[in-house]
């Protein structure tokens, strides 16, 4: 049908919408039936109510009117009639109990004949009040809190929770926000909490009782979390101790130490402290001792671990205090030892004092290796599977690097066993030191001490012949490796210190620069005084070079890591006041900065007044060193207002230079270290050059030589006055790489602020500055070390391909340090390809050597992780040993890739073996069944749940992985320590039966 054609109607549109029918209006308050109240139907809403609720409604209304009445003798009974309906009415979970909704037109009338009775009428006052409390909740405007005002001014002694949960979370509420708005600003340290501030309605000691009558209520109603919570808005957190029952006290004390990482000093502390009370009220010393470690507070460790009447508790105590590495003088006092302190700590049993020591740690490991069938040693072959690699060229870059690089991942696979081919078990003459130049053989003699780890008897003898040598850097390697292999053990023979103590006067730099080093790894975190007043004056002395005060500064700073020693923190940064700019300038004087923030390791505001003093020196190193300083005072803390301050720091721009090129164009300049195609990101416009320089190949950055000459060519003095210019714009930013790896400090020791750091980290890649980028790859490695998460991985995977060859350096490090010690199939095979992608390029092959021999670490035994005991304590000695190797690659080309790759075994204070080992109450090692799977958080959740998903059963001994768990298979034995983690201390069930648990 054409369009003319088609019919049409004209359709008539009121001007106006229909009305609805009844049916269609939306009911007010209505019932499902459509009985709804409307604004004017009184009448009909009261004949909707059943003969119930209208008797119930009346009665309400006699009872307020009696209170009107003259005779006060009626006032009581029609209180306590109130009183009674309230508490009795039930009500569903969504609606208003119906006496209270009843009552509500009377709430402002009731107040009124309150305040009209007089004062004689004591009792019967206070009953109103606590009614009128209790109404508060439905009636009162916010922000007037009539709840709590009238439950003060009743001075009732009736438990709130005779009133329900309801009222006792809502006067909770009131409470907390009180305190906050007009006390916790208004109150003086000096009015002692009883003093009512001008203008406020209550004294604090009035909201504190009151507090404690809700957390009483709280704790006996499984509602821990709530009572934790009103006390620390009220800052009493203290008084939980004596409220806590032994039904209660383990969540109590779990909630508080979850909450730690979200609090601000010094309520962080406060909780830990407070916790640690809690656990040794009820002889729970190993988790007590546990939170004093994290408080790093010597009175505290040395009372809990004198607490315990039952010697086996005191091994596995001193077992834990080994594992976090606390010096030995804070529980034990060495015989004729003279000290300053009034009270010395008591002189330890032979037993305990081995269990301190760590001395048994080596025998341990062995077992445990032979247990998990890997004793035998492992060959390079076996590492680098050359023969997987896809395209594999014949062609072999320099061998003295190759060889080199083999020492190192030699040493790493092996470490701890002892037994490895190429430098142990090495046939006479045929040792791989002499493979290896000049450095190199230090490296070589050095490696001999981490196939010795911790093995402190055999590895006297097998490197006693090295210190012998004529060659002066295998004597150095001896006495590094003498270090290494003393690092965590703790011998009455003290060898270590009698071996190296007189190396570190001697004229020789390389013998007193590896000296110094092997103190520092041997007796890291021990905090011993005559190792400071030995290093001290290295520091001190203004004719030593920049080299040896570094490296005397670091080793105080491994050995007093988060002391807060003032002492020796004044005589570094007097140092650092008196050298000469152009000394001040050195390659090394970072490590002078690391030195004095690992002093302040963890220890927050005590750093202050350091910082406060390195804003006085104008050298750019004094913004390098304040950073440090104040991102290891936050170490592990998840500080969000730090995290904040960081990246502020990582925000700055130089102002970009350009160099006139000789026709007259802008050509952007690189920065220092970099490869032609970072020029790209250098270039303040964004143009990028495409005149083919920059290729998807590795770019090789310009040699020493190369360098040289092209000055020359470029001749003119103005030309290197620009130049000059551009570096100092590069070092004038240098601060921001310590910034870079100060955001993966803080934000490491939480989970939530670990993710977000990520997040930063990938803007920070995108838009930050070449030396931002150079160390980002290094921020990834340090906040997930030993835990290969497939995000981190496959994000340093493509850094690892940057045109950039510095960050693609860094990032193949930092493969190895997130994959230490894992054996993870996925990250082998990527640096297996890397070995292909790189094979030309010597530092980068020389680097994918290294992160495969630190994926393999000792086989897959031993993991460089700083947390330990579940994740909850974080050690400081390994904290320093990561930094120290992590803060040497922000300039690798200068340190590890240059003479000092030794600088690599600063690893050794970070790696410890990542197993459990059940022992008897004899400390004889004793198999039993073992449940092994993925951490779960139980916190604050109902019931009791698995703290394990996924498990695998296995016999003890067994390897626990970063983010696992082992629980006992069996009710068999019962273990000393809650946490199965290192070694763990078992004692036999009596009343175990295994027939019942078959049947």
């Amino acid at each position: 049908m054409s369009e003319p054609d088609r019919p049409t109607f004209d359709i008539a549109v009121p001007s106006t919408d229909p009305e609805k029918k009844d049916q269609d209006k939306p009911k007010a308050n209505g019932d499902i039936k459509g009985k709804g109240k409307e604004d004017g139907g009184k009448e009909d809403d009261v004949s909707d109510m059943s003969e119930e609720d209208l008797q119930l409604k009346a009665e309400l209304e006699m009872l307020v009117q009696r209170l009107k009445e003259p005779d006060t003798n009626l006032y009581l009974p029609a209180l306590e009639s109130l009183r009674t309906l309230i508490r009795t009415s039930t009500s569903s979970m969504t609606s208003v109990p119906k006496p209270l909704k009843f009552l509500r037109p009377f709430y402002e009338e009731m107040g009124k004949i309150r305040d009209s009775w007089e004062e004689g009428l004591k009792e019967q006052r206070s009953l109103l009040a606590s009614i009128l409390s209790v109404l508060a909740m439905t009636y009162s405007d916010t922000g007037k809190r009539e709840t709590l005002f009238y439950r003060l001014l009743s001075e009732s002694t009736e438990a709130p929770g005779l009133w329900g949960h309801e009222y006792v979370r809502h006067l909770a509420a009131e409470l907390g926000e009180e305190y906050n708005s007009n006390y916790a600003s208004e109150l003086d340290a000096d009015l002692g909490g009883v003093e009512k501030p001008e203008g406020l309605k209550y004294t604090t000691e009035q909201l504190k009782a009151l507090s404690l009558e809700l957390v009483t209520f709280f704790l006996k109603h499984n509602a821990e979390a709530d009572a934790v919570d009103i006390l620390l808005e009220l800052e009493n957190i203290q008084e939980i101790v004596e409220l806590t029952d032994d039904k209660n006290f383990e969540r109590v004390c779990r909630y508080m130490v979850s909450c730690v990482p979200l609090l601000v000093p010094p309520d962080d502390s406060a909780f830990l402290e407070t916790a640690s009370k809690i656990y040794a009220k009820y002889d729970r010393y190993p988790e007590a001792i546990a939170l004093a470690v994290r408080l790093n507070s010597p009175s505290l460790i040395r009372q809990y671990f004198e607490a315990p009447k039952n010697p086996v508790m005191k091994k596995q105590l001193a077992y834990f205090l080994a594992r976090a590495q606390i010096p030995l003088h804070w529980v034990h006092t060495a015989e004729g030892t003279e000290s300053e302190e009034e009270e010395q700590p008591p002189t330890q049993e032979e037993e305990v004092l081995d269990c301190l020591g760590n001395v048994k740690l080596s025998t341990h490991f062995r077992n445990f290796g032979k247990a998990v069938g890997v004793e035998e040693p492992r060959a390079l072959e076996d590492i680098y599977k050359s023969h997987l690699e896809p395209n594999r060229t014949t062609q072999t870059a320099d061998s003295a690097r190759q060889n080199l690089a083999s020492t190192f991942v030699n040493a790493f696979v092996n470490a701890g066993f002892g037994n490895e081919k190429l430098m142990v078990n090495a046939a006479e003459g045929q040792s791989w030191i002499y493979k290896n130049k000049d450095h190199g053989m230090m490296s070589a003699t050095a490696s001999v001490g981490l196939s010795l780890l911790w093995d402190t008897e055999s590895g006297i003898d097998h490197i006693d012949k090295y210190t012998y040598s004529p060659e002066e850097h295998i004597k150095a390697g001896a006495l590094l490796a003498t270090g290494i292999f003393h690092a965590g053990i703790r011998t009455e023979s003290d060898l270590a210190y009698a071996l190296l103590e007189e190396h570190v006067d001697s004229k020789s730099l390389s013998l007193k620069l590896s000296a110094i080093n092997g103190l520092g790894i041997a007796y890291a975190g021990s905090g011993r005084k005559d190792i400071a007043e030995k290093l001290l004056p290295h520091v001190a002395d203004e004719t030593n070079t920049m080299e040896v005060a570094a490296m005397a500064a670091l080793a105080l700073g491994f050995v007093f890591v988060g002391s807060g020693d003032g002492e020796i923190a004044s005589a570094i940064l007097q140092t650092m006041m008196e050298r000469e700019e152009s000394q001040l300038a050195s390659e090394w004087t970072v490590f002078i900065c690391l030195g004095l923030g690992l002093i302040f390791l963890a220890t927050q505001e005590d750093s202050e007044p350091t910082v406060a003093t390195l804003k006085v020196i104008e050298h750019p190193i004094a913004s390098i060193a304040e950073t440090i300083v104040d991102v290891c005072a936050y170490a592990g803390t998840g500080n969000v207002l730090k995290v904040q301050q960081m990246l502020h720091l990582c925000a700055e721009h130089a102002d970009k230079a350009k160099k006139e090129t000789s026709d007259g164009d802008a050509a952007p300049v690189a920065a220092e270290g970099e490869g032609p195609a970072a020029a790209a990101v250098a270039d303040a416009e964004g143009d990028v050059n495409m005149s083919g320089e920059a290729t998807a190949q590795p770019v090789t950055a310009p040699t020493g030589g190369e360098a040289g000459a092209s000055a020359a060519a470029g001749g003119d003095s103005e030309g290197e006055d620009k130049d000059k210019e551009e570096k100092d714009k590069v070092d004038s930013l240098k601060y921001q790489a310590f910034a870079t790896i100060g955001i993966a400090l803080i934000a490491m020791g939480e989970d939530v602020g670990a993710e977000m750091a990520l997040r930063q980290f990938q803007h920070l890649m995108t838009y930050g500055d070449p030396v931002i980028r150079k160390s980002v790859p290094l921020a990834l490695g340090l906040i997930s070390a030993s835990n290969p998460q497939l995000s981190i991985l496959d994000t340093l995977s493509k850094y690892s391909h940057d045109s950039d060859l510095d960050v693609a350096i860094n990032s193949i490090f930092a493969m190895g340090l997130v994959g230490a010690g894992t054996n993870n199939a996925r990250l082998a095979q990527m640096l297996r390809g890397l070995a292909t992608y790189y094979a030309k390029e010597p530092d980068c092959f020389f680097m994918v050597r290294i992160a495969q021999g630190l994926v393999h670490m000792g086989k897959g035994t031993i993991g460089i992780n700083p947390y330990f005991n579940d994740g909850q304590v974080m050690s400081r000695t390994a904290v320093a040993g990561l930094l120290a190797t992590i803060v040497s690659f922000t300039d690798a080309r200068k340190f590890v890739l240059d003479k000092h790759h030794w600088q690599l075994y600063w690893l050794v204070t970070a790696m410890y073996p990542q197993f459990l080992i059940t022992l008897d109450e004899e400390l004889e090692e004793k198999p039993v069944t073992v449940r092994v799977g993925q951490a779960v958080n139980t916190i604050g959740l109902a019931g009791t749940r698995h703290g394990i998903s996924g498990f695998q059963t296995h016999q003890s001994p067994v390897r626990i992985g970063t983010g696992e768990r082992a629980e006992l298979g069996t009710n068999e034995f019962f273990p000393y320590q809650s946490v199965l983690e290192g070694l763990v201390i078992l004692k036999k069930n009596e009343q175990y039966d295994a027939e019942d648990t078959q049947n």
